[in-house]
């Protein structure tokens, strides 16, 4: 049978390089696999990729418009995802912790207000069978 496809990384570009490297490796526990004067790859132990790419601080960044909005995350357990919230909330980038079905949802904003979610339990371990509220907000 057919197991379906996992996504393997996330390229996001971003204002300041630098920044946005900090901010993904304080929050989501990644770390930087590779480096350009340009370009990011931070990793996690799991094999979570995230491609930060900068483009100035100039370059727009249009919510609601054609094309992917935002990753969710999924916390190791219930522990890092305490940790991701704390580290969000001593950035002043939370914006709010929710619980839906079982499932936790922390929501921040990264430095070029981007929105970030991470949850737990992940679909592996609690399917999602419903939409959530959350994509008619813009």
């Amino acid at each position: 049978m057919a197991q379906g496809a996992r996504l393997g990384s996330v390229i996001m570009f971003v204002h300041d390089l630098d920044r946005s490297v900090e901010f993904y490796a304080d929050v989501l526990a990644l770390e930087a696999a590779d480096r350009s004067p340009t370009a990011a790859l931070l990793t996690s132990p799991a094999g979570a990729g995230l491609i930060l790419r900068a483009m100035g601080q100039t370059a727009p960044h249009p919510l609601g418009s054609v094309g992917v909005q935002y990753a969710v995350w999924i916390a190791a357990g219930e522990e890092d995802l305490a940790r991701c919230e704390r580290a969000l909330i001593d950035r002043r980038a939370h914006r709010g912790t929710r619980k839906n079905g079982g499932r936790t949802v922390v929501e921040g904003r990264d430095p070029d207000d981007i929105v970030l979610v991470v949850t737990y339990p992940g679909p592996d371990q609690l399917p999602m069978r419903e939409l959530p509220v959350r994509i008619y907000g813009w």
